[in-house]
């Protein structure tokens, strides 16, 4: 049995994949702010000793648009190298190197600082205490659960408005907390190929289809958005065409989740 510490592991996908390890057998260690028996605050460092210590394996889907990911990050690596930590596994987003986002920034910089602090180049396995820390680093594309909430928002609003020329490749996060067991569960890996959803469709398609999932009647409205960044997403910097191996359609999806 591994011990696995899952940061984030009350959100969307940190749920699922503390379930999947739990359905393997293995111990898996949830933080949170607020509830026993391992309460910590990644920004802070506070109580991440404790919570680290006899752990094998981390699996890191903490993160947030709203800042604080590379203090939380220099706290957790520096917990993990000292308790001696052989595997860190973290989930990125497809394009991060390529779309000039402030969260994806982040999110790169995030993924340097892991390299950095792996035992060489490339994947490895740390050997104890104050030894590098092996390293495992997916890319995914944006979750269905994301586009969802998007929609949702923006639909409270008299007509729908969507981002014009932008296309996306949403996921099921159930597929990508599949991975992230399963790399949690393997050797160190370093960069492993992307993980991307099934269709790549104009937002407004996703639109669409979710108006007609809940019954509401509004107008999708493209709205060409300046920027860096938009540019980047209407250039498909997010995108992952050749790694197009998700199987759960935004349609499946809304099924599921909605009955429509």
């Amino acid at each position: 049995m591994t011990s696995i510490l899952v940061t984030g592991g009350t959100g969307t996908l940190g749920r699922l994949v503390c379930e999947r390890l739990r359905q393997g057998g293995h111990e898996v260690r949830v933080l949170s702010r607020h509830s026993s028996p391992y309460i910590v605050d990644l920004r802070e460092g506070t109580g991440l000793d404790a919570a680290v210590d006899g752990v094998h394996t981390i699996v890191h889907c903490a993160s947030t648009p709203r800042g604080g990911d590379v203090e939380a990050a220099g706290h957790l690596l520096t917990a993990a190298r000292e308790a001696g930590v052989s595997h860190l596994v973290y989930i990125s987003i497809v394009g991060v190197d390529r779309v000039p986002l402030g969260y994806y920034r982040v999110k790169r910089e995030v993924e340097r600082m892991i390299e950095r602090a792996g035992p060489g180049t490339g994947a490895g396995t740390g050997t104890g205490a104050g030894a590098g820390i092996g390293w495992t680093v997916l890319r995914t594309t944006q979750f269905h659960e994301l586009v969802l909430r998007l929609l949702s928002s923006a639909a409270r609003l008299p007509v729908l408005p969507v981002p014009s020329g932008v296309s996306v490749q949403p996921i099921a996060a159930a597929e990508a907390a599949d991975r992230l067991a399963e790399l949690a569960l393997g050797p160190p890996a370093g960069r492993v190929p992307d993980l991307g959803g099934p269709q790549i469709r104009p937002l407004s398609y996703f639109a669409r289809h979710w108006l007609a999932a809940t019954g509401r009647r509004r107008a999708v409205l493209p709205v060409r958005l300046p920027g860096e960044a938009y540019a980047g997403f209407r250039a498909g910097g997010h995108l992952a065409p050749d790694r197009a191996v998700g199987r759960v359609t935004f349609e499946e999806f809304l099924r599921e989740h909605i009955g429509g």
